[in-house]
C-alpha cells in the first residue's frame, strides 16, 4: 500500500508520493501541457523561418564586371546573370573588377574582401586570363603601355619571381597563373563553398571567316587546373566561340563597344546566357534546379562538337 502525505500551503494542496507510484497533481499536468505547446510552437517557427538562399560569387575582370555609368554602353556578363536564376533560390554577387589579373585580384585585396562574405553552400566562379599576359613588372623596351605590373608567370607550375613592384613600391613574389587559381580553389573550399573554374570570354577576332579560339594558354591552363584540382569546369570560350561562328562577324561586332574585348549590354546578356548554359550542364551541382523561368529556357551546353570553333581540350 502506498502512503501519501499532503503538503498544505495557502490555497494549494499538493500530493506527494510516499512509496513507489507517483501521483501528479493537476497543476503539474497543466504546466506540462503548456510547456509542450510552447515547444511545439517554437519548432513550427523554426521550420518556417526564412532561410537565406545560397549565393554565386563572380571573381573576374572587366568582361564580367558591373558598370553603373558605362562608357559606350560597356557591360560585363556578371551584371546580367541574376535574370537567369530565381533570386529566392540563388543570389548572384558580382565581385569582378575591371583591369585585374588573377594576381592583382589577390594582391589588391579584392579576393579576401569577397571571400569574407562567402559561406558554406555558396558557389564561386573564377575566371581570369585576359590581363594575366601583361608584364610582371616593368614594360619591355619600346612599349607604350602604362605601367600596370599585373602579369603572371605563364603556365600552372610552381615557379616564382621576386620583384620590387614599380606600381606599389613594395617587394612582391609573383607566381604562375595556375598558382593563383589553386589558391582561390583552396580558399573557396576552406569556406565550405564550391569553386567553378571558367575559361575566358572570346575576343571579336576573326581570320578567314572563322572566329579565333587560341587554346594553348589560358583556356588550356584553366582546364588543366580544373582537372588536377577536381574542380567544376565551364568552357565558356568554346560556348561563346561556337555562338559567334553561327552568328557571323557583323552580328558579333554589334555586341562590342568598339574594341575586341569588351561587350555592350546586348553582348553581356548573350554572354550571361552562355554562362547559364555552362552552369546548367554541371549536373553534379544543383544550379540547374535554381533557375528562373528565363534560365529554364536556356538549353544546357551539350559539350564540344566535332565542328566546334575551338580545338578540343585533351
Amino acid at each position: 500500500m502506498v502512503g501519501v502525505a499532503q503538503l498544505v500551503e495557502p490555497r494549494v494542496v499538493i500530493s506527494v508520493v510516499v512509496g513507489s507510484s507517483p501521483i501528479v497533481h493537476p497543476i503539474f499536468r497543466r504546466v506540462s501541457r503548456m510547456a509542450l505547446a510552447a515547444f511545439s510552437l517554437w519548432l513550427a517557427a523554426c521550420a518556417h523561418a526564412p532561410v537565406d538562399p545560397p549565393r554565386i560569387f563572380i571573381a573576374g575582370d572587366s568582361t564580367a564586371a558591373t558598370y553603373t555609368s558605362p562608357d559606350k554602353d560597356q557591360q560585363g556578363w556578371g551584371t546580367e546573370l541574376q535574370a537567369f536564376f530565381d533570386p529566392a533560390r540563388l543570389i548572384v554577387v558580382n565581385a569582378a573588377r575591371g583591369g585585374r589579373s588573377s594576381r592583382t585580384f589577390v594582391t589588391e585585396g579584392h579576393w579576401d574582401q569577397m571571400l569574407a562574405d562567402v559561406r558554406r553552400g555558396d558557389f564561386v566562379v573564377i575566371q581570369f586570363g585576359h590581363n594575366d599576359a601583361g608584364a610582371l613588372n616593368v614594360e619591355p623596351p619600346g612599349s607604350t603601355l602604362p605601367l600596370r605590373a599585373r602579369g603572371t608567370i605563364p603556365g600552372i607550375g610552381d615557379e616564382s619571381e621576386e620583384i620590387d613592384n614599380v606600381v606599389t613600391g613594395k617587394h612582391e613574389t609573383v607566381y604562375s597563373f595556375g598558382h593563383y587559381l589553386r589558391r582561390m580553389i583552396a580558399d573557396t573550399r576552406a569556406k565550405g563553398a564550391t569553386p567553378i573554374l571558367m575559361t575566358l570570354t572570346r575576343r571579336n577576332a576573326w581570320k578567314d571567316g572563322r572566329i579565333e579560339c587560341p587554346s594553348e594558354t589560358y583556356r588550356r591552363w584553366t582546364w588543366q587546373t580544373a582537372v588536377r584540382e577536381k574542380t567544376a569546369f565551364v568552357d565558356l570560350s568554346r560556348i561563346i566561340a561556337d555562338r559567334y561562328q553561327a552568328l557571323g562577324q557583323e552580328a558579333v561586332t554589334a555586341q562590342f563597344i568598339g574594341d575586341t574585348v569588351h561587350t555592350n549590354l546586348e553582348g553581356a546578356r548573350h554572354n550571361a546566357a552562355d554562362v547559364t548554359a555552362g552552369l546548367k550542364s554541371l549536373r553534379d551541382l544543383p544550379l540547374h534546379r535554381l533557375l528562373s523561368e528565363k534560365g529554364r529556357r536556356v538549353p544546357a551546353d551539350p559539350g564540344p562538337r566535332s565542328a566546334s570553333a575551338c580545338p578540343p581540350l585533351d
